[in-house]
């Protein structure tokens, strides 16, 4: 079994210290580096290239989101899960829209984080349950008046790459998969958003909520 290739980013020590026990004690999981601060996250996350940095929002030099926006463009392929206190739907949003693939709360138990590791890369958009029913609220109070137009609207394969971006998937990945080009990947995405009045990823992910689509992830 390969094993699963982890940074830390936490400013605080005996957090790291806890987060990396836990982590190492897993028999696919191993922590590579360690950074107190967003910058140092981004040039460790360049130099060791992990399967996923797990990310505090609260940092030094560059906060959480920044550093996630930011380690995004430079390492797409490098997935970010966010582990914080803050239960505020806003934070989720705003993480989710700079490119995060999950959301973990520090307070929740420790088998929630390993639990959120594998899945994020796995392909999965993670969301801690403790927010999940919050979030879907929060969008589905804000959507009552406008709506989404019917998913009817959408062929089968529009549909399917949404469901594989919402998951967090990126283009060449999901045209692997369908066996399609990036092209055609990119121009279906495209005109599923316009049908559906997306402006953005956190549209995309904000719609899979509603549909159910984050919990039938395909790994």
């Amino acid at each position: 079994m390969r094993e699963l290739r982890i940074l830390l980013a936490d400013d605080h020590k005996l957090v790291r210290e806890g987060l990396r026990m836990l982590i190492n004690v897993q028999a696919d999981m191993e922590v590579v580096g360690e950074a107190d601060n967003g910058c140092a996250a981004i040039s460790l996350a360049q130099q060791f290239q992990p399967d996923i940095v797990v990310m505090d929002i609260s940092m030094p030099e560059l906060n959480g989101l920044q550093a996630t926006e930011k380690l995004k463009m430079l390492c797409p392929g490098v997935k970010v899960l966010t582990l914080t206190r803050h239960t505020d739907s806003s934070y989720l949003q705003q993480l989710l829209q700079a490119g995060a693939n999950g959301y973990v709360l520090k307070q929740s138990a420790s088998e929630e984080l390993v639990r959120a590791i594998r899945a994020v890369v796995a392909g999965q958009t993670y969301v801690d349950p403790a927010l999940m029913d919050r979030l879907v609220g929060n969008i589905m109070g804000r959507r009552t008046s406008q709506g989404y137009p019917s998913v009817r609207q959408l062929t089968q394969r529009e549909q399917d790459v949404l469901r594989f971006v919402a998951w967090g998937f990126l283009s060449k990945e999901i045209a692997d998969r369908l066996h399609i080009s990036v092209k055609t990947v990119e121009a279906h995405k495209a005109n599923a958003m316009h049908k559906m009045g997306m402006k953005c990823r956190i549209d995309i992910v904000r719609y899979a909520l509603l549909q159910g689509w984050l919990q039938d992830v395909q790994a």
